[in-house]
């Protein structure tokens, strides 16, 4: 679970609907060309940082800890705004991407494993048999 303590402006952190688990999820977008990047996520601490320092920085569920993308692989996010969805759930980070957004070396996180795509000149996509929409 992630910590709650935080210097999140309070009005901010009033508005916020987070899991059971104290997170939001956090899209990371590129601004200039609406590429989505990654999905990241982000306790009050997360965002404050991210805020106040324009720089992203998301909770590692898996270890527990705070980490600033790119400061290992140096694949930077540099933050150009904030915004949350109409829920108050979800958080859009609009940034300005140096390298790589994946971890695997990719420069998004969504363009190895394409499950469907509406497109003719495509292959039929999995799942879908091959006289749907036609």
């Amino acid at each position: 679970m992630a910590p709650m303590t935080s210097t999140l402006d309070p009005e901010i952190a009033a508005r916020l609907k987070r899991s059971a688990d104290g997170l939001l999820p956090a899209i990371a977008q590129q601004y200039d060309t609406g590429e989505v990047l990654m999905l990241g996520w982000m306790d009050d601490e997360a965002l404050h940082r991210t805020l106040t320092t324009g720089r992203c920085t998301y909770w590692s569920r898996s270890r527990q800890e705070y980490w600033v993308k790119g400061d290992t692989s140096g694949h930077v996010q540099w933050v150009k705004s904030v915004a949350l969805d109409c829920d108050a759930d979800t958080v859009l980070v609009k940034v300005d991407q140096v390298g790589a957004a994946c971890h695997t070396g990719a420069r998004t996180c969504f363009d190895e494993d394409v499950l469907f795509q509406d497109d003719p000149g495509a292959s039929v996509p999995r799942g879908r048999p091959a006289s749907a929409g036609q």
